[in-house]
């Protein structure tokens, strides 16, 4: 394969997670868009219905999974019956998360583990799960979402902050482990980007305002803007990056 033909999913069958809303449906749009079949994930069935019908209607082959991430044995079960029902996984995209924003000192400590669970849990309960299945047929790509803040902090979401780190070393703990069998492992550690997540954020001016002065490209990012890296990392023109974290982030990370 050669040139525009290595980042073709045609015959690919992609299974993302949090996929209702956001990042999650983005990214299937845009791994459809470039051939894959994909599997929806959420809690809220009518929720990922319509996710799902919006999909078909763009001309996408789009199957819907409804299952808690946070539960392992659940999780391990769903896989099971995805693969039966819709074909072998070929790529994985751990994109289900939450934010809770809080002082430190304040923090609600349910809503701390609550955040272990569902951000950091979930990457380990379904990227475990479609592993063993990748690794008998030795090769799989796995893309674990993780953020700016997997290397920045802000006052307000030290929790949050933590478990995207551990995301950020896991993707290379999987890839230490699962490269040896054909897997690509890695990880998109988004910038500030106007999602539901951020709704609070993109509504306040001073923050904002904040935001465009101390980005070089001056502007919060746009959700089309992170297919491009997950495609790239879902396809073969990848076949040789592992345990990477590629930030989209519009230089945030990179200057003072």
């Amino acid at each position: 394969m050669q040139g525009i033909q290595l980042f073709n999913l045609s015959g690919k069958v992609a299974l993302i997670t949090g996929s209702s809303q956001g990042i999650g449906l983005t990214l299937a749009k845009g791994l459809a868009d470039a051939g894959a079949s994909v599997v929806l994930n959420g809690r809220d069935t009518e929720k990922l219905n319509k996710a799902a019908a919006a999909l078909r209607d763009s001309g996408a082959t789009v199957y819907e999974a409804v299952f808690d991430v946070t539960d392992h044995a659940a999780t391990a079960s769903a896989v099971t019956k995805i693969e039966a029902e819709f074909g072998a996984l070929d790529i994985l995209i751990n994109n289900a998360g939450m934010q809770h924003r809080s002082p430190l000192h304040e923090f609600d400590p349910l809503m701390f583990e609550k955040l272990l669970q569902t951000n950091i849990a979930s990457v380990f309960n379904v990227g475990q799960a479609v592993a063993q299945r990748m690794i008998k047929r030795g090769a799989g790509k796995i893309i674990n979402i993780a953020s700016v803040q997997t290397a920045l902090a802000r006052p307000g979401i030290a929790p949050y902050t933590a478990t995207k780190g551990a995301v950020g070393n896991l993707t290379k703990g999987m890839a230490t482990d699962w490269a040896q069998f054909g897997l690509n492992i890695n990880a998109i550690a988004p910038g500030y980007f106007d999602t539901p997540l951020n709704a609070a954020l993109v509504s306040d001016a001073e923050f904002s305002a904040w935001l465009r002065n101390r980005t070089p490209t001056g502007r919060w990012g746009q959700l089309d803007e992170l297919i491009g890296a997950s495609i790239f990392l879902s396809s073969d023109a990848a076949t040789f990056v592992n345990g990477h974290v590629l930030y989209v982030d519009g230089g945030i990370s990179a200057c003072l």
